[in-house]
């Protein structure tokens, strides 16, 4: 996985300072399967998914569906265990700790772009 930032393109933040990106099939399938919670400003980035399932996993997750211009197309707060989420408009999902879209301050037809670290 490769890691980065994403930010908000409108506003020209960083939102979140440290977001590993999920790009080939292996990756993408394991997500956060087997690994600690996201901290405050973590996230997990995974292209071609529009998608998930919070099956075998023992945290919630706050969710931001992003269509392939980068736009919030969907959130979803706090998904628990064993559950399913996802959005028809969706290119790549963002996985964040919960509580994060509050803080953050995310919405709908907001642009995020991640940015690989230098």
């Amino acid at each position: 996985m490769r890691l980065g930032a994403v930010y908000d393109t409108g506003a020209g933040r960083c939102l979140v300072p440290r977001v590993w990106r999920a790009v080939s099939a292996w990756e993408r399938m394991r997500g956060l399967l087997g690994r600690p919670p996201l901290a405050d400003g973590e996230g997990l980035l995974i292209d071609t998914c529009s998608m998930v399932h919070s099956f075998g996993m023992r945290y919630r997750l706050d969710l931001a569906f992003l269509d392939p211009q980068g736009r919030v197309c969907k959130l979803v707060a706090a998904l628990p265990p064993a559950r399913c989420a996802g959005s028809l408009a969706a290119d790549a999902t963002l996985e964040l700790a919960p509580g994060a879209l509050e803080r953050l301050q995310l919405k709908v037809g907001d642009r995020l772009a991640w940015k690989e670290a230098a």
